[in-house]
């Protein structure tokens, strides 16, 4: 009954979605691939049209879209370039060979840039490797693309899709290993595996209307689950007795850590690994008359069934804030086991939770995805 009346509900919640003070060339990060453009060339950058399915993938530019700001354009401009003097040729699909991978641009408002080049090795012998890495830096450092003026250049062999730094390292080829921003007050350090919302104004929003939910006071303890580089944690830190941030990617709890030092915010713990192996087990360490608020940001994947059973289960959680930018699929699952009555099958013994306020955050203007946080209670 829930799943097929909740998102009836929905609109209900909200109706207006605020806008952002930057709407236009808003992303801090973007991720280009390389492919065949609608000429035929196989060493074009930018964006995929088309599906695998039907064999029709071309690459297109992205200057087009209102998104994307001058400086990824730039860089993208200048890659291409480089790709297109180059004496290898790129990787369109790992089994057919070649090299040049994606490229991934972040930029912070101060104008400094970040570029991280994939490689696929193929069967290159490491001094072989080295040669083409020399050639991309001083693309980038002496050649045509200095004038991208790149604060650092990352370089990462990879042979597969997106992969971490702890499944491949990422080399710093030139350059600062990090970048910084400023957000509520809070000096950020970014790194290249970290995630960070992609529309820093945006994300402003977001964590402000997160804290005006959670109504967390100086009695309260914070638990952030997939926390990331921890900025839900660290912008509500100062007003919460405690703070815990449980994050799988090792990189992005180094920066949280640092960050939270950096600003001398003392009361918050963050630990790395998978939120369903640290999550019950910080709970049982919690004493049950202590107010916890639970905020879940998880990936389109969901949250996994023993963290819905951790929180389910823990007498102290009477405050469940929920951040997703797709609100079906795996979620939907999530919110039925949050809401529905006790199952012993489940494991889902304590009081259900129940929805009682949704609300947009445009994070994504142009587009048709935007963030929801939703607010249950027990």
């Amino acid at each position: 009954m829930f799943s097929l009346t909740v998102f009836d509900l929905l609109p209900s919640f909200f109706p207006f979605c605020p806008l952002q003070p930057i709407i236009n060339g808003y992303r801090n990060k973007s991720t280009f691939s390389v492919n065949q453009s609608p000429d035929g060339n196989p060493k074009t950058v930018g964006y995929y049209l088309g599906t695998w399915r039907d064999g029709n993938i071309v690459c297109v530019p992205c200057t087009h879209l209102k998104n994307i700001p001058q400086k990824h354009s730039q860089v993208v401009q200048y890659y291409e370039v480089f790709l297109r003097q180059s004496s290898v040729e790129p990787c369109l699909l790992f089994h057919e060979g070649g090299h040049w991978c994606e490229l991934t641009i972040q930029t912070n408002s101060q104008g400094h840039t970040m570029a991280i080049v994939t490689f696929h090795p193929q069967e290159l012998s490491q001094e072989e490797l080295c040669v083409h890495k020399v050639t991309l830096k001083d693309f980038f450092t002496k050649g045509p693309g200095a004038v991208c003026e790149l604060t650092s250049l990352y370089f990462q062999e990879s042979t597969m899709s997106r992969c971490s730094h702890q499944q491949s390292p990422y080399q710093l080829l030139f350059g600062e290993p990090h970048i910084f921003e400023d957000l509520l007050g809070l000096k950020i350090l970014i790194s290249p595996d970290a995630f960070f919302q992609i529309n820093t104004a945006g994300a402003e929003l977001l964590y402000q209307t997160i804290g005006e939910l959670s109504v967390v006071n100086s009695s309260t303890i914070l638990l952030d689950i997939c926390c990331g580089m921890g900025m839900i944690a660290l912008s509500l830190g100062q007003r919460a007795s405690q703070v815990l941030g449980i994050e799988l990617v090792e990189q992005a709890v180094e920066d949280a850590r640092w960050t939270a030092a950096f600003n001398g915010i003392a009361n918050c713990e963050f630990h790395a690994g998978r939120a369903e192996k640290i999550l019950p087990q910080l709970l049982k360490s919690q004493k049950d008359e202590k107010l916890t608020v639970a905020v879940v940001n998880p990936s389109c994947d969901g949250l996994h069934h023993q963290v819905v059973q951790a929180i389910r289960n823990c007498r102290a959680i009477h405050t469940l804030l929920f951040v997703s930018y797709k609100p079906h699929g795996e979620s939907t699952r999530n919110f039925i086991e949050f809401c529905c009555p006790p199952n012993s099958a489940k494991k889902l013994l304590d009081e259900p939770f129940i929805l009682r306020q949704a609300v947009p955050v445009d994070l994504f203007p142009h587009t048709p995805h935007c963030e929801l946080v939703l607010l249950f209670t027990q």
